[in-house]
């Protein structure tokens, strides 16, 4: 009789999501477990964010989103105490569409001239976005005639960049690094940077909480070809006061 490997479900927002693709096959061919991903917003409103599925009904071992929007998912009772472990950081970037000029965002009054030329810009609805909407536009005096969208998911804004619906985009740089036909422009200025750290955790209900406590060390571990798919991502490990339960 052949043996029915174990499975475990995980959902997974944006920000770690490119790393988390790469190394997963090797995880589960070494750990013989199966894994099933879903997907999710770290912050924001409605059905596509992490918050609302587990709140309705949908069932997961393991969450990987924004330190941020875990906080609320531990305030909703949701996570398993001293399980949420920090894998990766990402600081906020800006992106053009490919072939388009890349604009000098190198301090805050090139960056402020740089979204007034592009008039339109695309953020995530989740953590980031909500940074950029209420922290930065708010201090830099734009004019009416910027208009912000905000996109449910990293993948959405960089597709409306894509496809003309805005002139620049803002989002954790592991979200536009790799996304085709778009063009990393290059990190915020420091004062106006927001650096995520993309945590892991159990969820409090998971039946197999040993098994996918596995997959939470294989990710927060220095595994060589993990190690590279964060730096390709252009992301770099959290202190390591951030990286154990908290």
């Amino acid at each position: 009789m052949i043996d029915t490997p174990e499975t475990i479900k995980v959902i997974i927002s944006g920000g770690f999501a490119a790393v988390y693709r790469e190394v997963l096959p090797e995880f589960e061919r070494r750990s013989h477990i199966k894994v099933e991903t879903g997907s999710g917003a770290s912050e924001g409103t409605g059905p596509k964010t992490i918050r609302h599925q587990l709140a309705n009904g949908i069932k997961a071992d393991v969450v990987i989103l924004s330190r941020e929007g875990l906080q609320k998912l531990i305030l909703d009772g949701r996570i398993l105490a001293g399980s949420e472990t920090g894998l990766a950081t990402s600081a906020l970037a800006a992106a053009v569409r490919a072939g388009s000029p890349r604009p000098d965002i190198g301090n805050d009054a090139a960056f402020r001239k740089a979204v007034i030329e592009a008039g339109r810009v695309v953020v995530p609805s989740s953590t980031s976005g909500q940074y950029v909407r209420d922290k930065i536009f708010p201090n830099l005096d734009l004019p009416d005639a910027v208009e912000l969208t905000l996109e449910a998911r990293g993948t959405e804004s960089a597709a409306a960049l894509r496809a003309g619906g805005a002139n620049l985009a803002i989002g954790p740089i592991s979200e536009l690094v790799h996304e085709p036909g778009i063009e990393l422009v290059g990190l915020l200025p420091k004062n106006l940077q927001l650096v995520q750290t993309f945590t892991a955790a159990l969820v409090c209900d998971t039946k197999v909480p040993e098994t996918a406590r596995r997959l939470i060390d294989f990710l927060s571990s220095d595994n060589d070809r993990l190690l590279e798919a964060i730096k390709q991502a252009g992301m770099g490990r959290p202190p390591d006061e951030q990286r154990l339960s908290t």
